[in-house]
Parts: structure tokens; sequence; C-alpha cells
């Protein structure tokens, strides 16, 4: 492979290089854009995947632990971090309510194809030291002639819930899916056959994410507790039946459950008939609420207590179902490759992580903040490896609005690397960490896409040049990887 610039970097972008590659295969050319490679250094013997050679092969992505560190194993017995991007493809993001896509058509001027274009992301992403295709890439990418590893989102549960609402728009929308519709196991089961059984002997396949960012408490999407949000379902539910089973299960007396929740019903038998139970109380989201403040809330409020009780009894109790029904689908269709959780948008309940520790391979999981430790925090208590799913910097100079998407917001590409290097090397150091995707590949449009995001996320702008500062820690920090997470599980400074 051949390394050909055709243009001098203009110093005036110092943000922003584009460099091109020659790739010849067969006599034939693609051109691709990509960052130089680094220069040639004494490493150890690695595997295609890229892995550190040494652990006996098996055929399929695994879990490894090694001197009190979580290490994934790939196919051919290498010691794996997986370094990833989101969304790599040709036709990320439309603008909002068109079907422009900047992106693509960028692109397709500059390449002339799409497979073109795959063979210059690939390659670029593989001189930046990536390794996996984070989620909704075009797994087409991963087939450019380079070995990238996938990490496919099933959207196994929520599927149920679009389908449901779809079929049944005048009916209470299920923001989470009924999971204790007989239907739902169904579903899965089904739609985990479509979508895993025929690829059980894929061997770039890491593992399988269930869903992504699941409403599993109150947060930015609405202020309800799961058992409120079920207990508004259509009297027909059977999640909504379930939610009144286990009430009349820890209230017995129908007056004390009156008492608690503000209801009148004379009877158990009465409850399923009520048109609606309205939440007697609310609480925050768990990432903005403390221990202490909901303890001064109960005492000032009679019932509430109970009231929050019931609700977290229920959360236990969807959980747990939701986690068993799905991990055993999708294990009955592949038995070969890892389930990678539900990739959480911030530390759910205890009762949800519990649930999900005890049925996953890895507990995949999304964090916008400063840095990863506070949600390992939480997660570590599982014992389980864990996947970072997402995260990001965002940076003004950028001139994109950043005004609409997670993560914090910095002045300069700068700055923007330096908070990459920051965070990457905190989880790094955490003896659980087993990998880290990047959102995303490249930046959205200034316009806003489906859901009006409209940030400086991308590795490379919206026509496809490339942010040097940012891709240049990158190239770094994935060099230094292995043996930043080697150090800490050594207990040694990384």
């Amino acid at each position: 492979m051949v390394l050909v610039f055709e243009d001098e970097i203009n110093p005036k972008k110092r943000d922003i290089i584009e460099t091109s590659q020659l790739i010849e295969t067969n006599g034939r050319q693609t051109i691709a854009t990509v960052q130089s490679e680094p220069p040639m250094s004494a490493e150890p013997p690695k595997t295609r995947w890229g892995g550190l050679a040494g652990l006996p092969p098996n055929g399929f992505f695994r879990v490894e632990r090694a001197d009190g560190a979580f290490w994934l194993a790939d196919p051919d017995g290498g010691r794996f971090l997986s370094k990833g991007v989101n969304t790599v493809r040709f036709d990320q993001d439309a603008i909002q309510n068109t079907s422009r896509i900047p992106y693509a058509e960028a692109c397709f001027r500059k390449y002339g194809s799409e497979d073109a274009w795959r063979s210059a992301a690939a390659a670029r992403l593989k001189s930046w030291g990536f390794n996996t295709l984070g989620a909704w890439s075009d797994e087409k990418v991963a087939d450019a002639g380079l070995t990238l590893a996938v990490t496919p989102n099933l959207d196994l549960g929520m599927t149920f819930a679009w389908q449901t609402n779809d079929k049944n728009p005048s009916l209470p929308r299920q923001d989470f899916p009924d999971v204790f519709d007989p239907a739902f196991e169904t579903h899965i089961v089904q739609r985990a056959r479509a979508l895993c059984a025929g690829r059980a002997h894929d061997a770039n396949i890491i593992g399988w994410f269930i869903d992504n960012e699941l409403r599993w408490s109150p947060d930015w999407r609405g202020p309800d507790d799961l058992l409120m949000l079920f207990l508004t379902l259509s009297p027909t539910t059977p999640g909504r039946a379930a939610a009144i089973a286990l009430l009349r299960e820890r209230h017995g007396d129908i007056g004390a459950f009156n008492a608690a929740w503000r209801t009148s019903a004379r009877t158990w038998d009465e409850v399923p008939a009520l048109p609606r139970i309205e939440p007697p109380f609310r609480r925050k989201p768990p990432y903005d609420r403390t221990a202490r403040e909901e303890e001064e809330l109960n005492r000032a409020h009679a019932g509430r207590a109970a009231v929050m009780a019931d609700c977290d009894a229920f959360l236990a109790r969807l959980a747990e179902r939701y986690f068993a029904l799905t991990v055993a689908a999708i294990k009955a269709a592949d038995p070969n490759h890892l389930v990678l959780g539900s990739r959480f948008a911030f530390p759910p309940p205890g009762e949800v992580i519990a649930a999900c520790g005890r049925h996953v391979d890895v507990l995949s999981f999304n964090c916008y903040g400063p840095d990863p430790n506070g949600a390992l925090d939480a997660y570590e208590e599982t014992g389980k490896p864990c996947l970072l799913g997402e995260f990001s910097f965002r940076a003004i100079d950028s001139g994109l609005p950043n005004s609409n998407g997670a993560g914090p917001v910095v002045a300069t590409q700068q700055e923007r690397a330096a908070a990459f290097r920051r965070y990457a090397v905190a989880g790094l150091r955490r003896a659980t960490l087993v990998g880290y995707h990047w959102f995303e590949h490249a930046d959205q449009p200034a316009e806003g896409r489906f859901d009006g995001e409209n940030s400086n996320f991308g590795t490379v702008t919206i026509e496809d040049r490339v942010y040097e500062d940012l891709t240049r820690e990158m190239t770094a920090v994935n060099a230094e990887a292995d043996e930043l997470h080697a150090k800490a599980a050594q207990g040694l400074p990384a």
C-alpha cells in the first residue's frame, strides 16, 4: 500500500487536513482520504484484528480476564480492546424533514462512488488506530479490504413498541416495550432469528447490542417512572395488568393502596377498570436526585415512600424480564457471539443495572460527561466488563450551531482533542473497560438531522475534511491504549 499526498496542506487550515491514499489491489487503484501512517516501531506480534497475539484462538470474540483486568480476545487469539467510531456511513444524516444528505453529496463529488468512499473510510480509520465500526455503521466498510470488527444494534425490544404504536395510533403509546405481552417474546425471538442466526459464524462480529438508550426512569423524555407509564396503558394491555398485579401483591388491602396512590376504588376488581391511574408523586431523574433529597420528600409527603417503593419493585421485575428474554432470544439464534447490553444513556436505578449484569456478557453504556468514571463506578458493581458505546466533544470553532446534542462544548479543535485524550485515558485506567466508541464519524448538518441535532461530533467535517488535531490525538491514544489498560490492571500509574 502506497501513500500519496496530492496537495500540500494549507497552513491556515491546521485544524482540518486532507490527505490521499492510493490503494492498489489487483491492478486497480482507489483514492482514499486518510492521514499519513505512523512511523514504524518494534511491536509485539499482532493478529489481523490488531490484537496482541498470545491467547488461544476460538474463531469468535470473547471476554478474557488477565492480571485483574478485563479484555476482549479476538477470533485469532489476540488480546483486544474495541476502539470504534459510530455511524460510519456514506448516507449519514439527512437534513431534518428533507431527503438531502449533505455528507453523501460531498463524498460522491469527492470519490465518485460509495464503494470508493468505503475503501477510503476503512483505510482512514485503520490509520487512526481504530479497529471497530460502532453502532449504525455501514458494515460494508469492514469488507473494503481491511480487517474491522462490527457491533450491530438490533433494536430488539423497541421495535416491538414502535410496531405496536404504529398499529394502534389511538391507544396510549408504549414508551418502553411491554415485556409482559406474550407477543413481545414472539417478536424478539423472530427478530433475533432474522438478524442473528444467519450470521452466527461471522468472525468479525464482536457481539450484539440489544437496544439503545431505553427509557428506564424519568429522564429528558418525560417525568414518569415506568410503573406510572404502564398504569396509563390501555386497560386491556398485559403490561398494565402486570403493574396492577404487583400493586395488589405489595399492598394487599385496597384501603392501603388508595391511601398511598390517592385512588377511590372499593375493591381490587375495580382497579383494572379505572380509565387512568394518575401518578400521585413524581421524582427527578436519577442523575438529578440525591438520596438525602428523596428522604426529605418522603418525610414531607405521606404515602410517597410507598409509591416510590412500588416503582422500584416494578422496575426490578420489568428489567429482569427484559434482559432474561432478550438475551435468551439472541443466544438461541446465535450462541457464538457476545451480548453487549442495551447501551444505557446514563446509570439507571440499581435494579436495572443488577438485572443487566445477571444476563449480558458485556455491559454497554453511553456517557457524555467530561469522563466516564462516575458511570463506571455504578456499572462495575455488576462484576461484568463494560463497553463505552458513545462519547464525544464539540467545538465552537467548527462553525456549527452545537445547540442540539449531548456532551460538553469546548472552544477549539485543540481543546476537543485534549478532552478526548483525558476521557479515553480515564476509561483505560479502569480494569473493567474493554472498549470505547466515539460518536460519530462525520459532523451533523447545521440545519439539524432527523431529531434536530446539529453538532460538531465528527472526526471529519460534513465535506469530509479531516479534523487533524482530534484524529492525531486519537491515533496516539489508540496506539497507547493496550499499554495503558495493562498498567491499570497492575495498579501502575497510566
